[in-house]
């Protein structure tokens, strides 16, 4: 598991407990000796409102970071989901939907693990790279709206 994933099941554990939580950006990044950006980096592609969740951020020696969850039905979801993924999606961002879908029980392991392995950058080989990204996000799409 790489330092992301610990950061941000760290932030999850903590929104479990409670639907809004107050993190200070410092505190985070000295708990996993890493420097605040990195605290950035997680919460600025995993904690997005297309997933749930609603962020306020305030600098400065007294900054903090607010994360609150936005509960979404499973159709809200979904229909947000296809509306972020655009014409163009990397394997990263297939990875952070997939843990999502998984996390919120809209799939489970099998379907996810299928799905990562349709949409890898392996199954992708023989499409162009410039066009690659353009056809993961239209086989996504087309897998979330014939699963649901």
């Amino acid at each position: 598991m790489n330092l992301s994933d610990l950061i941000e099941d760290y932030i999850m554990k903590e929104m479990r407990k409670q639907e809004e939580i107050e993190l200070k950006r410092s505190e985070v990044a000295q708990l996993f000796n890493c420097v605040p950006s990195q605290i950035n980096y997680v919460i600025a592609t995993r904690f997005i409102p297309e997933l749930g969740y609603y962020v306020e951020s305030r600098r400065g020696g007294g900054g903090y970071i607010k994360i609150s969850k936005i509960n979404l039905d499973k159709s809200e979801y979904l229909t947000e989901l296809l509306n972020k993924i655009g014409s163009s999606m990397s394997q990263s961002v297939v990875d952070i939907y997939l843990r999502e879908l998984l996390r919120y029980n809209i799939i489970d392991e099998k379907n996810a693990n299928l799905i990562n392995a349709v949409l890898s950058n392996k199954s992708l080989m023989q499409v162009d790279k410039l066009k690659r990204d353009n056809v993961r996000a239209d086989i996504f799409k087309n897998i979330i709206v014939n699963l649901f």
